[in-house]
């Protein structure tokens, strides 16, 4: 799907500023809008900010509830493609940060060597990420539990979302995060990902050894039940012998919801550290 109109005015801003941009990717069942207040906070620290959407993505989520057909049947292949589309109008390499299946499409991106520094933030798994925790797969099951769920935009229920992004919060919170955040998700990304290791042709994969991959954060959060700390660091050990840095943490007490919560600015000021060390 071509650069939209609002993407293409974001990378316009990016090159006219003359300062190093950073691309945020969101992940299944949040809108680009989820990265509103790190937006700030980069902005703040000296960066141009460069949000694309997934293809299909409308700019509310009243619209994305509204209209969830048009989230349906979108790739992990087709969003990475999209979003490297946006990364090539950029003047300067950005660093990278993604959360979920952003995350992997983080990885999918520094694997292609477009990003000078990458954070993946409990990221989804790709091909050779072996580790399948029975959380994930209560999490992953409102999709993969109907075959017919692959060509469709999914919703998550209160309690879905609860026990996938927001297992580690008060229930006040949850509640309020749901109706702020929660939108319909393609149901395609998640049979890639669940059947990755055995379709050698699959799309969810990382070329871990490419040389130009650049410095790499993964940041888990210890109580995420969507990717649980075996995920993450099964991804970090695919990633280690890369010749760039690559560097593991995991932040305590901390769910799924750990980019849009309460707690986002710890975990915004984590990724901060880690791109202003390299970019």
């Amino acid at each position: 799907m071509a650069v939209s109109g609002h993407e293409a005015e974001q990378v316009e801003r990016a090159n006219g500023s003359g300062r190093v941009p950073v691309v945020f990717i969101h992940g299944l069942w949040l809108l680009p809008s989820s990265w509103e207040r790190w937006v700030g906070v980069f902005e703040e620290a000296g960066y141009a900010v460069v949000v694309p959407g997934w293809p299909g993505d409308p700019e509310t989520v009243a619209e994305a509830n509204a209209h969830p057909e048009t989230l349906a049947g979108h790739t992990v292949g087709e969003v990475a493609d999209h979003v490297q589309d946006v990364i090539s109008g950029l003047t300067r390499k950005p660093a990278v940060v993604g959360h979920s299946f952003g995350g992997l499409l983080t990885q999918i991106l520094a694997g292609r060597g477009v990003s000078a520094a990458s954070v993946a933030i409990d990221p989804a798994p790709f091909r050779g990420v072996l580790p399948l925790p029975v959380s994930s797969l209560r999490a992953a099951l409102p999709v993969l539990g109907n075959p017919a769920n692959r060509g469709r935009a999914v919703p998550l229920t209160y309690e879905q979302f609860r026990f996938s992004f927001a297992n580690a919060l008060p229930e006040e919170e949850a509640r309020a995060l749901f109706e702020e955040f929660a939108v319909p998700a393609p149901g395609a990304p998640l049979f890639q990902a669940a059947f990755a290791n055995l379709n050698p042709w699959t799309e969810v994969k990382v070329d871990t050894d490419n040389p130009d991959r650049g410095p790499l954060l993964i940041i888990s959060g210890e109580k995420d039940n969507t990717v649980p700390w075996a995920i993450a660091n099964a991804s970090f050990k695919q990633q280690k012998d890369n010749p760039g840095v690559t560097e593991i943490v995991e932040l305590p007490g901390r769910g799924h919801s750990l980019t849009i919560d309460h707690g986002w600015r710890d975990v915004a000021q984590t990724a901060l550290e880690f791109v202003k060390r390299f970019v």
